[in-house]
């Protein structure tokens, strides 16, 4: 009679499992995925975009009258808003095209 040892994932789904109940059996499907990964994206860009909006409004208080300064923090500012909306519109396109998938 021989026996054979359990693999490593298996023991550790062994110990998920009475842990949690669960085991090792889960399905991540890939919109799941897509979702999550935009999800962070949107994340990062809104806060980078929050960044350049504040960079921006110092800009316009340190600017002293200059116009090129000005110019500047106006360019800076509308580009992070345009850098918002983008983002939205691309938050709700990908969620339209997941929710009509399934």
């Amino acid at each position: 009679m021989s026996a054979f040892a359990d693999t490593p994932q298996q023991e550790v789904c062994k110990g998920v499992g009475a842990a949690t109940g669960s085991g090792c059996a889960s399905s991540v499907s890939l919109t799941k995925v897509i979702r999550n990964v935009i999800n962070i994206f949107s994340i990062v860009v809104g806060i980078v975009a929050v960044i350049m909006i504040i960079i921006s409004g110092f800009k316009f208080v340190t600017a002293g009258g200059d116009t090129g300064n000005v110019t500047s923090a106006r360019q800076t500012l509308l580009y992070a808003v345009v850098g918002i909306v983008v983002t939205a519109l691309s938050q709700f396109i990908v969620w339209f095209v997941l929710n009509n998938i399934d």
